[in-house]
């Protein structure tokens, strides 16, 4: 099999290993069935040390014309 997903394998993980019946395992969304077997889906929270981080990389600097504040 190349490229796509393994729908058999996908099939046999989701009804003996999260015990799914079929019907519900045919109704999740890819993101959900990824979330369920464990994989992170989208960005981690953002943090006081990464909103710190970003702060000082792209500090707000009013623009010509703007008042800060």
């Amino acid at each position: 099999m190349s490229g796509g997903l393994d729908w058999p394998g996908l099939l046999r993980v989701g009804l003996k290993g999260l015990g799914l019946r079929p019907w519900d395992f045919w109704r999740l969304t890819p993101a959900e069935l990824a979330v369920m077997l464990g994989e992170v889906a989208g960005a981690p929270p953002l943090t006081r040390g990464r909103l710190a981080e970003l702060a000082a990389r792209f500090p707000d600097v009013p623009r010509d014309g703007e008042l800060k504040g």
